[in-house]
């Protein structure tokens, strides 16, 4: 059973890193329920509002299971929100979540639409040599959900597959279509519930690309 291991959320503050000098990615466990809304969790701040959040990135999921890479790696613990999720899950196989999947947690209805990329102020965060290269060729990124029904969550509550997509166009695929394959991207042109961020990336690709077709989705065996 995939269940919610915290719900975080955080406030915004200065930062050596960016080009705005400001993040929100430090996020904590809310001690209690929290509510998600069509924006995000409730009290949750975004600081650069041109590159995260909106309603295609109202929510960032990351895996506990996919923390023991990284705690293997670092030598230590990373604590829920760690790595600036608002959702970490447990049980749950984010990375192989398909693109436009949705979520029943708690009382929310989720889709998966977008992947993370990791950044200067996510690799001044975790504070480790070379961070961008690394999490990108380790290529498990988390996944950014779109909320479709507001409600509260609160840790321990049930994650379930509410709706799955036909197609094999997974959280993962996405995520090495957007970095190091782009030959990749084409794929993704059929799925109408992506991310703007994700759908510029294909759309852009196509327009350098104009011999390639928009192809139908990969069908689930």
């Amino acid at each position: 059973m995939a269940i919610v291991e915290a719900i975080s959320r955080g406030t915004a503050r200065s930062s050596e890193h960016g080009v705005l000098k400001r993040t929100a990615i430090d996020k904590r466990p809310v001690d209690g329920p929290a509510r998600i809304e069509r924006l995000g969790v409730a009290g949750d701040e975004i600081a650069d509002l041109t590159h995260h959040g909106g309603i295609d990135q109202a929510v960032y999921a990351f895996a506990r299971e996919d923390y023991a890479h990284w705690e293997d790696e670092l030598g230590r613990p990373l604590a829920a929100g760690a790595f600036g999720e608002n959702l970490t899950t447990v049980g749950l196989d984010v990375q192989g979540a398909r693109i436009g999947e949705r979520w029943q947690v708690g009382g929310c209805l989720l889709e998966v639409t977008d992947v993370r990329i990791p950044c200067a102020v996510f690799a001044g965060f975790v504070d480790e040599p070379h961070w961008v290269r690394r999490f990108t060729e380790h290529g498990v990124p988390g996944a950014y959900l779109r909320v479709i029904q507001a409600g509260e969550v609160r840790a321990g509550d049930q994650i379930a597959i509410a709706e799955s997509r036909a197609h094999d166009l997974t959280v993962g695929y996405a995520f090495r279509a957007a970095t190091t394959q782009p030959e990749l991207l084409p794929a993704l042109a059929a799925e109408d519930r992506m991310g703007r961020e994700l759908r510029s990336r294909v759309q852009k690709h196509l327009a350098h690309h104009p011999d390639l077709s928009e192809p139908h989705c990969a069908i689930a065996p």
